[in-house]
């Protein structure tokens, strides 16, 4: 017996009925020699892991854009810190924690540089919805390994997808725990940057609120964490306490008042996008302006979408720097 059957065969014994199963997985769209020490789903974390997309997540925008200091949250601290809280409460409910830390490592590897003033930048440009769950799947499916795709488990491409609550529900457990473990994980470590960055102090937050979630960075995240769980064991939906998802979700709109629309935190996010749609309209003119590698994508997609995948894959630093190449002049060298 190999040592991934054993592994299969060891879910069965200690995963929820409700779990998802490696040996159960819909697949891949090519299928795959099975590997003898990894199940399907710890391949997809390995595959995310090892991938271009999720090491440029290093230089992308949480919230503040450009912050000065070594502390603020990037994408890549906060898709760890998603895997970890998804990990804690696919434990506690006995699901499946691959397939969760497959989901959380590559739900934002869409999103765009300068955060969510990228994503409305590019809806602007392209005059379309644009959505970093879908553009997740699409780097997923389509972009990484040289237009290849990972070809992930159908359930972790679903997870991934499915991770915002504007969009369809995931199929899995898994993927409902990593829509949970999102929100709890960005409004936490969102309070601490804000703090951090002098916008927010403890006391700004409404006693109605620090009530039921406590005070402090770690209690909110083990008190949101603990109740899923606690009110979930034995069922097959996720779920809180009313007043403990009622006082998430108040704070998720205190957040969004004082923090997400604030403007010294939003202040930059107007040359942001000035730089995304300067960036887009010079690359829509001047296609052969592209890298090498996007030259299929440009007979195939066509040029606007190529120019849309090339500029949401930037990184914060990567976009300033084509911009500065392009749009300002250099000093010319006298000798």
């Amino acid at each position: 017996m190999t040592i991934r059957k054993r592994m299969e065969q060891q879910e069965h014994k200690i995963l929820a009925p409700y779990a998802s199963f490696a040996d159960q997985s819909r697949g891949r769209d090519y299928p795959l020699e099975e590997s003898e020490t990894r199940t399907c789903f710890q391949r997809d974390t390995d595959r995310i892991l090892h991938s271009k997309s999720f090491r440029r997540l290093m230089h992308k925008t949480q919230v503040f854009l450009q912050p000065e200091g070594d502390h603020y949250r990037t994408r890549l601290t906060h898709t760890l810190e998603v895997s970890h809280i998804g990990r804690s409460i696919s434990r506690g409910l006995q699901l499946n924690e691959d397939l969760t830390e497959a989901i959380a490592l590559g739900h934002d590897l869409g999103h765009t540089p300068f955060g969510h003033a990228g994503e409305v930048a590019l809806r602007e440009v392209m005059g379309k919805p644009f959505h970093h769950n879908e553009q997740s799947l699409r780097v997923v499916d389509c972009l990484e390994n040289d237009g290849a795709g990972l070809n992930l488990c159908y359930e972790t491409r679903m997870g991934i997808l499915g991770h915002t609550w504007s969009a369809r529900p995931p199929e899995s457990l898994e993927g409902m725990v990593i829509r949970y473990a999102d929100r709890i994980a960005y409004m936490s470590h969102d309070i601490d940057d804000a703090m951090r960055g002098g916008i927010l102090s403890e006391n700004d937050i409404p006693k109605s609120i620090s009530a039921v979630l406590g005070d402090t960075h770690s209690t909110r995240i083990n008190i949101m964490v603990e109740d899923l769980i606690l009110s979930s064991q034995g069922s097959c939906t996720l779920q809180m306490r009313p007043e403990v998802e009622k006082a998430m979700n108040d704070l998720r709109e205190f957040m969004f008042e004082r923090v997400y629309r604030n403007p010294v935190a939003k202040g930059e996010e107007s040359k942001a996008r000035h730089i995304i749609c300067s960036l887009y309209e010079y690359y829509v003119k001047n296609p052969q302006k592209l890298p090498d590698s996007y030259a299929a994508q440009l007979d195939f997609d066509g040029i606007p979408r190529a120019v849309c995948d090339y500029i949401a894959g930037m990184t914060d630093k990567y976009a300033i720097f084509k911009y500065s190449e392009i749009f300002v002049p250099t000093g010319w060298q006298i000798r």
